[in-house]
This record gives C-alpha cells, sequence and structure tokens, in this order.
C-alpha cells in the first residue's frame, strides 16, 4: 500500500493521528520528550528504536522511535471502564524524520480514543494530557 503525501513528504494521517512539528533536531526532541514524561511522574516504559532495529539487519530507514509510556493510576481505571482501549495503551508518541529531515511527533488524539472505545466523558482527561505534555515538550 503507498500512502499519498503532501508537499513535504508527510503521510496524510490516518483519523485520529496527530502530528506535530518539531523546531529541534531528532535527539533532541527525543531527550526533551523523555525529560517530559519524568516531570510529569509518568513512567517511560519503552523507547522502540524502529531505525536502530532496521541497521541491526542491514536495513536503512530515517530515524524513528516509538515512546511508549503512562501510568497505571490513571491508564488502569481506563481500561476497567473500556477493556479494548488496553490495545491502545499505555500511549506511544513516536518521533520520526520526515523526507525534508524535519523531526516529527505523531500519537493518536484521545478524543479519537475516547469515541472510538466509548470511554465515560469523567476518565477522558486521565488520557488527555498526552496534547500539553507533547506540545510543551517542543516550546522553544
Amino acid at each position: 500500500m503507498v500512502m499519498d503525501t503532501d508537499d513535504t513528504g508527510i503521510p496524510h494521517a490516518p483519523a485520529g493521528v496527530v502530528t506535530l512539528k518539531s523546531p529541534f533536531g531528532f535527539e533532541e526532541t527525543l531527550a526533551r520528550i523523555a525529560a517530559a514524561i519524568a516531570a510529569k511522574g509518568l513512567t517511560l516504559f519503552a523507547d522502540i528504536d524502529h531505525s536502530g532495529a532496521a541497521a541491526s539487519v542491514g536495513l536503512t530507514m530515517r530515524p524513528a522511535h516509538v515512546l511508549i509510556f503512562g501510568s497505571p493510576r490513571a491508564g488502569t481505571p481506563l481500561m476497567v471502564a473500556a477493556p479494548l482501549l488496553a490495545l491502545e495503551l499505555p500511549l506511544k508518541a513516536l518521533v520520526w524524520q520526515d523526507t525534508a529531515g524535519l523531526t516529527q511527533v505523531s500519537y493518536t488524539s484521545p478524543a479519537y480514543l475516547a469515541h472510538r472505545y466509548t470511554v465515560p466523558d469523567n476518565l477522558t482527561i486521565n488520557i488527555a494530557g498526552i496534547e500539553p505534555l507533547l506540545a510543551g515538550a517542543l516550546q522553544q
């Protein structure tokens, strides 16, 4: 399957995916997001280095890491109320480099997740923090 792209080479995102342009380089963006996660008292469960994994088998791709993070205190009530939401939790942020060499950060919108999994309104706040966390990490 070939994805349509805009004039910067960024794929048109599927429903629910939000992409933010980082004013920083790739490594600095990763570090800033990891620091923001720690500052909020969240757990960084994993940093999946897709480009590193590709290199380990002799393949190349632009830099791409998925950061998986969250809080059992926030996530557990969500998964109790909407068990299939466990497919999406912990939260994830994809830090990637586009064809122009710019760093992008993509994540699934909390509103989209809440709608898709019929999360009660009073629990949506438990995942809504991803938006200010990522936006704040990308501020100069």
